[in-house]
């Protein structure tokens, strides 16, 4: 005969007492709580009650916290839905400090920096963000051409020892540092053949994210606003439009200025955020790098939260009923 159990059917034999399904599922002697037919059934009945066809059984146990939320990039979970830059910081001390307090696991390296892979007794970068603690993410910051962009990425394997992580960015001018898309397709199908796991910056336009998405890379990135400019999220339902059409992690990269603007990312429904200015540029690049922290965890919870709809019109929020006046 036919019961359910914690939702789903079960074949089982007649005069089977609910102990039975109980040992059976490999949870004798666990702590747990059994509801038959939505009436809570004390523990000392489950050797004695039998089951019907078509009962409904819930067990259930206890679980520290709640559900983990995390996000998967190349097949690794991340907690952390911040990723942090390593440029512009006055010294290794405060990018040390300033990553430390972000809680970022996955921080953006640039392969052609002086502070790595420099002369004996120089400061190592790689020695403040250890590849034992972070994901090292090797970027192709500066260049303008696909064929420049593949050489770094292969540049930055050899030197992480056969890291296949990246961040593809190819810039079209200097003024505006925005993205060649079409040297970008190039080069994301060169190195997504070449093993790559590519995550790659672009504009905010859902269909070159979407072929993007489609060429390979493993996550897509859509800039809030011009690199470095601070300008916050400026075209915000074209992110949301990427979010909704996307099957890859999608992570707003460029033009974050604060906690707030990563916060409105967050809520748009985006995977996570990636800064490097919006942090190191500020007065306190500690303290900033800590309230970035909080502006993506206080966005990601109100998004799943899910928020009010928005209404012309005033509503009260509290009741009329018995008014004295």
């Amino acid at each position: 005969m036919i019961v359910y159990v914690n939702g789903e059917s079960r074949e089982i034999a007649e005069n089977t007492h609910v102990a039975d399904v109980i040992a059976d599922m490999g949870l004798a002697g666990r702590r747990i709580a059994v509801e038959l037919n939505k009436e809570i059934l004390p523990f000392d009945q489950y050797g004695t009650q039998a089951l019907q066809a078509d009962d409904r059984l819930e067990i259930v146990h206890a679980i520290g916290g709640g559900q983990e939320d995390s996000f998967v990039v190349a097949g690794k979970a991340y907690q952390s839905r911040l990723l942090v830059g390593t440029g512009k910081y006055k010294d290794l001390e405060e990018t040390r400090m300033a990553i430390e307090a972000s809680g970022a696991q996955i921080v953006t390296v640039a392969i052609r920096r002086t502070n790595i892979g420099q002369n004996p007794g120089e400061p190592n970068l790689l020695d403040v963000i250890s590849p034992d603690k972070y994901t090292i993410l090797p970027n192709t910051a500066g260049c303008y051409t696909a064929e420049e962009a593949v050489r770094t990425c292969r540049l930055g394997r050899e030197l992480l020892g056969g890291h296949k992580l990246v961040k593809l960015e190819v810039l079209a001018d200097q003024k505006t540092l925005f993205p060649d898309v079409a040297e970008t397709y190039i080069a994301a199908e060169l190195l997504v053949k070449d093993g790559f796991d590519v995550m790659v910056y672009t504009n905010d336009d859902p269909i070159a994210a979407k072929r993007l998405e489609e060429i390979g890379c493993v996550a897509v990135m859509p800039l809030a606003a011009p690199i470095g400019s601070g300008l916050g999220v400026r075209n915000p339902y074209n992110i949301l439009t990427i979010v909704e059409n996307a099957n890859v992690p999608i992570l707003v990269d460029a033009g974050v200025g604060t906690a707030s603007d990563a916060a409105i990312a967050m809520e748009l429904g985006c995977d996570g955020v990636l800064m490097n200015t919006a942090i190191a540029a500020a007065k306190n690049p500690v303290l900033m790098a800590s309230a970035m922290k909080k502006g993506i965890e206080a966005g990601r919870e109100a998004f799943l939260a899910g928020r009010m709809p928005r209404k012309r019109f005033a509503s009260a929020s509290s009741p009329i009923d018995g008014l004295f006046f």
